[in-house]
């Protein structure tokens, strides 16, 4: 993929995501959302904005849609209710914000950036981060908010196979509109990000997921981890992930593929498939990345059937994807 001035790729999740499971108006529903995220994010940075900013105003639609397992759209825990992880990074400083266990703040990323600005810390978690949250003014939202049926329904199907008792259901949990009954089962992990590159030619990362259905003692994935969900240095590029967090986590993926480029001198997506189709395959983890460089390379690569993804630039066209046999 060219450079450009100015890029963004965006993922809203890897993992079983095959034509045969999805009916044409799931599809129809992935492609649309994707297209209006990374319309959302080229349009802060055709604007002047920075990665930091466009990366952060199109994850917040990606919270906001139930299609997705970030916000609002996030699974369970076998407790029944909503833990919510993001994190974000500034290529420009190293500057990163993080948060784990969320359970009351409408947009984790936000949250993430308000560690940045807001604290001298780089990871807060739990209630301690959701009472951050509120001091910095971040919106609160009650459990309702982030129910949705389908979701609920994997959280039955996977206690009941485990044998562990079901929770009753959150307090506000309403009945599911027309949109929400689009919503695809990927499989167990389900993570949102974008990176960005802005017209100074500083790139940023976030991530935002809710997790794995089930999950249980306050497990925590990639998604919030520096160097492994997320990862941004104008020094070789930005990156963020989506699959098997306990995987990730052990190789560092999203800093690996840094490296591999700072050091080795391999390209953006060399280096992304070294690390995806190589090392994680090897583990025996599934998942895929998105990654943009200083000089506007973009990349994508993942191990499983098929991501939610796309990417734009300028002078270059919107491009979306589905499943693992497109461009």
């Amino acid at each position: 993929m060219s450079g450009s001035r100015w890029a963004l790729v965006a993922h809203g999740g890897a993992g079983v995501i095959e034509r045969e499971r999805l009916k044409p108006e799931q599809e129809a529903a992935y492609r649309a959302a994707m297209a209006t995220v990374a319309e959302a994010g080229a349009a802060v940075l055709r604007a002047g904005g920075s990665a930091m900013d466009a990366a952060e105003a199109a994850i917040h639609l990606l919270e906001d849609d139930p299609l997705f397992n970030a916000g609002r759209g996030a699974t369970f825990t076998a407790e029944g209710r909503v833990e919510l992880d993001a994190s974000i990074m500034d290529g420009r400083t190293l500057a990163a914000g993080a948060v784990a266990g969320l359970t009351a703040t409408r947009h984790p990323i936000s949250a993430a950036r308000a560690v940045i600005e807001g604290s001298d810390h780089v990871m807060l978690m739990g209630e301690g981060a959701d009472a951050f949250a509120r001091r910095q003014g971040l919106e609160q939202v009650e459990p309702g908010w982030f129910f949705t049926e389908r979701r609920w329904r994997g959280l039955e199907k996977a206690l009941t196979g485990a044998g562990l008792p079901i929770p009753p259901r959150p307090a506000g949990a309403g009945v599911d509109d027309d949109r929400l009954s689009l919503v695809h089962d990927e499989g167990k992990h389900g993570t949102v990000g974008v990176v960005a590159l802005d017209a100074n030619g500083d790139v940023a990362a976030g991530t935002s997921t809710g997790g794995t259905t089930a999950k249980r003692w306050g497990r925590v994935g990639d998604s919030p981890i520096i160097g492994a969900g997320t990862y941004a240095t104008n020094r070789a590029g930005a990156v963020s992930c989506t699959g098997a967090g306990e995987y990730f986590i052990r190789l560092w993926v999203a800093r690996e593929i840094c490296a591999l480029v700072e050091h080795a001198g391999l390209s953006l997506q060399a280096a992304a498939d070294k690390v995806v189709q190589g090392q994680l395959t090897a583990l025996g983890g599934d998942g895929g990345v998105i990654a943009v460089a200083p000089d506007g390379q973009m990349a994508w690569s993942f191990n499983t059937a098929g991501m939610y993804r796309a990417r734009i630039a300028e002078g270059e066209p919107l491009v979306v994807g589905v499943f693992g046999d497109e461009a």
